[in-house]
This record gives C-alpha cells, sequence and structure tokens, in this order.
C-alpha cells in the first residue's frame, strides 16, 4: 500500500467508526449473509459479541496498516478462522461485503480513490491471512 492509500483507509476509518458498532455489523453481516447463508452456521457466538469484535479487529488492522505482513496477531486470527471453517475462497466474499458495508457507511466521502485503498488493504490482508493459515496447516 502506498502512503497515501494508508492514509485515506485511516482517515475514512476514523469517520466510519463513529458509527455504532451495532449498526455496523449488522449491516455487513446481513450482506455477508444474503451472498452467502451459509456461512452463518460459523458464528457460534451471539451477534452482538461478534458485531464488536469486527470492529474491534478492523481498528486494530487500520492501525497497523504499514506493518501488516509482520504483524503476529493477524497470523493468529488466520488461524482462528481456519479452525471456524474459513476457507481462502471466504476472503472474496468477505471482502465484497466489507467494501459494500463501508461504501454505504461513508456515503459521500467513499469515493474511487477511497475505494481503491481499501480494496488494496482488504486485499493485502486476505493475502497475508491466507498465507499464514497455509503456513500453519
Amino acid at each position: 500500500m502506498t502512503e497515501k492509500q494508508i492514509q485515506l483507509v485511516k482517515s475514512s476509518w476514523n469517520l466510519f467508526r463513529k458509527m455504532d458498532p451495532q449498526l455496523i455489523g449488522d449491516v455487513f453481516y446481513s450482506r455477508l449473509f444474503q451472498q452467502m447463508p451459509s456461512l452463518r452456521s460459523m458464528f457460534k457466538v451471539s451477534m452482538t459479541e461478534q458485531y464488536k469484535k469486527i470492529v474491534d479487529t478492523l481498528s486494530t488492522i487500520v492501525a497497523r496498516l504499514d506493518r501488516l505482513e509482520q504483524n503476529e496477531e493477524i497470523s493468529n486470527l488466520a488461524i482462528r478462522h481456519v479452525q471456524y471453517g474459513v476457507r481462502p475462497a471466504h476472503y472474496k466474499l468477505v471482502g465484497d461485503a466489507l467494501l459494500w458495508t463501508l461504501e454505504k457507511g461513508l456515503g459521500k466521502d467513499w469515493d474511487a480513490e477511497t475505494a481503491d485503498a481499501w480494496a488494496t488493504c482488504y486485499k493485502l490482508l486476505a493475502d497475508t491471512m491466507i498465507k499464514a493459515a497455509e503456513k500453519a496447516q
């Protein structure tokens, strides 16, 4: 990611995360489960708890964008996701739902440059997690 992309992701996340985590989570997971209903069975905790987890996890990821590939937390997250049943193909669905949720939440603050920055960010995250999961198996 370029410095400008990192800054765009961070500044847009600072706007976005001011929204209620319940709303963010509900919109995100509704979109994800609409695209692939079978994913719902992977979530054993209450969705209220899950809504907070996704916002917290994204906050951590955004804060560490400049060193994402070397982040042990990301590797551990990837390994936990394998245990939940996550497969490499799921990352595209999650990315699509995330970008869609960000676009809806940011409204006029979502533009082509911000969309590109987030797409690049998510691809880096997904690739890092997939590699970490493969290495652990």
